[in-house]
């Protein structure tokens, strides 16, 4: 038997080198998170590169589900087709206090802008009550505004939305991250939705006092992004939300996240995204 023991020996020292082999190997084969997509905290997410119409990412994208104030998106689309005039002057009235309950406003009832800059303020530093009075002066009022947003919708391809009000208060105001990729990119055709949502900050004139108000997305003010739609969003029932497009790495993209718990999830969801992106082009050009 002990002259066996050698040949035993060196077979055991053969399999033992192939194993030390075997993890490297595993580690240089292993697809990396560049090509298995961005790792998202948002319960639901969809990212388009809308130059050429490719999905690059999604979860839950089929989805409806609360959608919080990235309703007034859709509010800003209506009202803007609508072509009533953008300098008419319009008041804060007690409506628009009742419709917009547990929300704050500096905007007090007996205020008075034009329809810019209530669509300005909705849009930027989604203001509830501009969007409310956007939508009560809307021909026809309130509900006439309302089945507006929804006809919209539906001419969008939008399956899954339903909207019940203008601000995005109501949890009813629903869809998924794929229908609200298709409302951003009509929201992102439209120059005053462009300009206005993009805005770092804007200042109106209510009973002779300047009033300062700032974008709710941190990302429009940062060198290193060019963001040329956006929106963000929050009510309980829906996290915290945003939608944007931007050029990334010389793309238009489209991304929606969806119920970002964190204060800073949906902004850092959006940094990986860019990062995931770069990161991708470098190793396929590498």
């Amino acid at each position: 038997m002990s002259k066996r023991w050698p040949a035993v020996d060196a077979l055991l020292l053969s399999a033992l080198v192939l194993m030390s082999t075997i993890p490297v190997a595993a580690a240089n084969t292993a697809p990396s998170k560049a090509r298995t997509g961005p790792d998202l905290r948002s319960s639901a997410f969809y990212v388009l590169d809308d130059t050429d119409s490719r999905v690059l990412a999604a979860r839950n994208e089929r989805v409806a589900v609360p959608i919080a104030s990235i309703t007034k998106l859709m509010t800003a689309l209506v009202v803007l087709e609508a072509r009533q005039p953008m300098d008419e002057t319009i008041a804060i009235t007690r409506d628009d206090v009742r419709g917009t309950p547990g929300s704050s406003s500096r905007l007090a009832v007996g205020a008075r802008l034009t329809r810019a800059d209530l669509l300005h303020l909705a849009l930027m530093s989604s203001e509830n009550r501009s969007a409310h009075a956007l939508c009560r002066q809307y021909r026809g009022g309130t509900q006439a505004c309302v089945r507006a947003m929804n006809a919209k919708a539906k001419a969008l391809g939008m399956k899954t939305a339903r909207f019940v009000e203008p601000t995005g208060l109501s949890a009813a105001n629903v869809a998924s991250p794929e229908d609200l990729a298709k409302l951003v990119r009509a929201a992102g055709a439209n120059p005053k939705i462009r300009a206005y949502s993009t805005d770092p900050e804007h200042v109106v004139r209510v009973n002779k006092q300047s009033l300062e108000f700032r974008n709710t997305n941190l990302l429009v003010d940062k060198s290193n992004w060019q963001v040329t739609v956006q929106k963000t969003g929050y009510i309980a029932e829906a996290g915290r939300c945003l939608v944007m497009e931007a050029v990334i790495d010389g793309r238009d993209v489209v991304i929606v996240l969806l119920n970002s718990w964190g204060r800073l999830t949906r902004i850092g969801d959006a940094n990986r995204i860019r990062s995931w992106m770069e990161a991708s082009r470098a190793s396929t050009a590498g």
